[in-house]
């Protein structure tokens, strides 16, 4: 198989990598940013693109879609026609999802979005915890993403970055990509009741933090805090069952049990991993080559991928009631699609 790369910025590059480590070789990109092209082509030695019709023509099998997520539609559309199966970053806004899930569902080709926390190993931990009833009935959980924003790329200048823009709003992408891994966690959401705004003095027009309380179908209360205006950047979590607590911290570097009955605490100490330098939260960056890895081993018919754009699109369901429980301040009913 032959991969196509389209937008060979960080998420980009991630990808290539994510593939050379699988031992996929046969990798070309596109972007639009001669930089980058360059700096690909030196850096991962794959033959690389400015016009994307000049990429088409080198007759790739898979689009890897790494641009930002308004652009995602265009891309997607464009490897339907061509039928090319296609991977794309994670989509958290409805322009275009309906098209995504017309394409899913018509099977002609494959067509995956990313599903990447699943794969932190202290997620996995925590979900094992929870499906093996370590915690027993889980009662509530808190639960704070903290991360800088001018930190996430500091190569770059963080006022022009796509994360920056109102119509790619960073904050509110990173609710989203929590909100992902907790439902596939802890089940289904019933309400939310939300408080957002931009508080910071970050040269940016977007929130920059979301204050949300979740209401689960199976009775779980959560609390979820998520800003991109505190250092250090870590993810922190408390969770709560008849059978004991535990904690999750990401900067730590670990997961603690504290068994009711025994009345002690157990640890679980996150293996280092591979790191890549440069980000302000730990990457673990076996989850993204395990997610490219279930796309690769789904395109060889060798497994079923776990995630769907119609689950991505009840994210986004969630998504939109929590902006409109801040807007007009209320408690918003989930409508599953």
């Amino acid at each position: 198989m032959k991969f196509l790369v389209i937008g060979l910025g960080s998420m980009g590059k991630r990808r290539i990598r994510c593939l050379k480590y699988l031992k996929e070789e046969n990798i070309i990109g596109f972007d639009l940013r001669k930089d980058r092209c360059t700096e690909a082509k030196d850096k991962y030695g794959i033959e690389t693109f400015l016009n994307f019709q000049d990429a088409l023509a080198q007759s790739p099998d898979v689009f890897v879609i790494s641009v930002p997520s308004n652009l995602h539609h265009h891309y997607a559309l464009e490897a339907y026609k061509n039928k090319k199966h296609f991977f794309t970053e994670s989509n958290f806004l409805s322009e275009g999802i309906d098209d995504l899930m017309k394409i899913e569902e018509k099977r002609e080709i494959m067509a995956v979005p990313s599903f990447t926390m699943p794969h932190h190993p202290s997620i996995k931990l925590m979900k094992r915890f929870v499906k093996e009833g370590k915690t027993g009935e889980v009662y509530f959980f808190t639960y704070h993403l903290a991360a800088c924003l001018p930190l996430w790329h500091p190569w770059e200048d963080y006022r022009k970055v796509y994360y920056s823009q109102k119509e790619t709003p960073g904050c509110r992408e990173m609710v989203a990509f929590e909100l992902t891994w907790l439902v596939w966690l802890l089940g289904k959401i019933k309400k939310v009741s939300a408080f957002k705004g931009k508080i910071s003095d970050l040269e940016i027009e977007i929130d920059d933090i979301y204050q949300i309380i979740l209401e689960f179908e199976n009775g779980i209360l959560g609390h979820l805090l998520i800003e991109i205006i505190s250092q250090p950047s870590r993810r922190e979590m408390k969770m709560a069952g008849e059978k004991g607590t535990l904690l999750w911290h990401s900067e730590g570097g670990y997961v603690k049990f504290f068994d009711n009955e025994k009345r002690a605490w157990e640890e679980y100490p996150e293996e280092e991993g591979i790191v890549e330098p440069g980000y302000s939260l730990r990457t673990h960056e076996e989850m993204y080559i395990e997610e490219i890895e279930d796309f690769v081993k789904t395109l060889k018919k060798e497994k079923a991928y776990p995630y769907t754009f119609r689950e991505e699109n009840d994210i986004i369901g969630i998504l939109e009631a929590i902006d409109k429980s801040a807007q007009e301040n209320k408690a918003v009913e989930i409508i599953w699609r």
